[in-house]
């Protein structure tokens, strides 16, 4: 059961490795077409809006977009990698406890051949 859902994880963090530069890329063409939108419109709100403010929020939607692209694309990389990780953290840790066991087995054997 758990190396099924290892092998589905792993193919879903090598998905969105494979398309994280597609979502990339999207978010910056769309970044672009809501700046010529706003651009465009600009010119007839020209006397209500003052145009430095109206480029300083179009810099700031454009830096806050590129925030959540990079969190879209980077949370699950890392939450994979992380179960890959514990996953391997346990196999490590169940091979040291067998070893103990085993040497634990052997002093017994020992000690009661003594006896």
């Amino acid at each position: 059961m758990k190396v099924k859902l290892l092998n589905v994880l792993t193919v879903c963090v090598v998905t969105l490795t494979v398309l994280s530069p597609t979502l990339v890329v999207c978010g910056v063409i769309w970044g672009r077409h809501t700046e010529l939108v706003k651009t465009q419109n600009l010119p007839c709100e020209v006397n209500k809006i003052n145009s430095q403010s109206d480029i300083t929020s179009l810099r700031q939607m454009q830096s806050g977009s590129n925030i959540l692209q990079w969190l879209l694309v980077l949370t699950p990389i890392c939450l994979g990698l992380g179960i890959i990780g514990y996953e391997r953290y346990l196999v490590y840790r169940a091979a040291v406890f067998q070893a103990q066991v085993e040497m634990l087995e052997r002093l017994w054997q020992q000690h009661s051949i003594e006896q």
